[in-house]
């Protein structure tokens, strides 16, 4: 067995919902991610074996993300590349199969992460290929349907939430303290510029004149802790779970350039970090 290390990593940084990133598809975030990763391990294009990037809402992106991603960074064709969906774990998971691939002697460097645009995520007008008989129809929300929706219990995923906080016992206060504490450390934390190292600015282009620059998590300024506790549930009205102690909507990517530990050593290469071991779990989605 290869021993795994992770050689440079980069991240764009994580766009509000219709917010700064919002022009970009998942694949173009990608490609930003992974060109500055590459760039950051001094790893040429052609030295990758396999790309593998993370996306779950891939309707109406276009045929295989993960390679849009890959040729968008310049890495060549003739590199193989895999998307995957799991959600919530996407990008996880595509370290996971790098590392795996590496492990076993079918890789030596792999280019792993994770891309999303829910901005992007268009809505969906069902039976518009048969037809529509008679009566009113709706469009769906793909962002909803495919990343956020319970379709075993027919609910959103927040409903799954107030379930664990019914029967673990997790109330209003705690969820809300736990998210302003979560604020609070990650805004310390982008005023002392400890994110600055791993974040890619991003140049978003302007019709006219230069184009913006983001450098920084867009959702971060925008909490209003004194509201925290004010705002009704958003699921259930009996419920706990808030806009603002519930996970948000947001548009970003990021990558790892992983590699043998040999591979790493015959390119004069400083790892950052070894994979050692690697797990998976699952049960009922309730």
């Amino acid at each position: 067995m290869n021993n795994v290390v992770i050689l440079s990593g980069a991240r764009t940084p994580i766009g509000a919902f219709n917010g700064s990133l919002s022009s970009f598809t998942a694949p173009q975030l990608g490609s930003i991610a992974i060109k500055e990763a590459l760039s950051r391990g001094n790893v040429k294009p052609e030295d990758v074996s396999e790309v593998i990037m993370g996306n779950v809402l891939t309707s109406g992106v276009g045929q295989a993300p993960a390679r849009q991603a890959s040729l968008g960074a310049g890495i060549p064709n003739s590199v193989p590349c895999m998307t995957i969906n799991k959600v919530c774990g996407s990008g996880l998971k595509s370290v996971m199969l790098g590392a795996q691939a590496i492990m076993v002697g079918d890789a030596e460097v792999v280019v792993a992460g994770g891309q999303e645009s829910m901005s992007h995520a268009p809505y969906i007008l069902e039976k518009a290929r048969t037809g529509y008989g008679f009566g009113h129809n709706s469009l769906i929300d793909s962002m909803i349907k495919d990343g956020l929706w319970d379709v075993y219990n027919d609910y959103h995923m927040g409903n799954a939430a107030e379930l664990c906080a019914s029967e673990c016992n997790i109330s209003r206060e705690a969820q809300d303290e736990f998210a302003m504490e979560s604020y609070r450390r990650a805004i310390k934390s982008l005023e002392a510029g400890i994110f600055n190292d791993e974040i890619v600015q991003v140049e978003v282009p302007q019709r006219k004149g230069d184009p913006i620059i983001v450098s920084e998590d867009e959702d971060i300024r925008k909490i209003k802790f004194e509201k925290v506790p004010q705002l009704r549930p958003a699921f259930d009205k009996a419920g706990t779970v808030t806009a603002a102690n519930a996970s948000s909507l947001n548009d970003g990517a990021a990558a790892l350039v992983v590699a043998s530990e040999e591979k790493a050593a015959a390119m004069g290469a400083k790892p950052m970090a070894k994979i050692i071991a690697q797990a998976s779990a699952a049960k009922a989605p309730r």
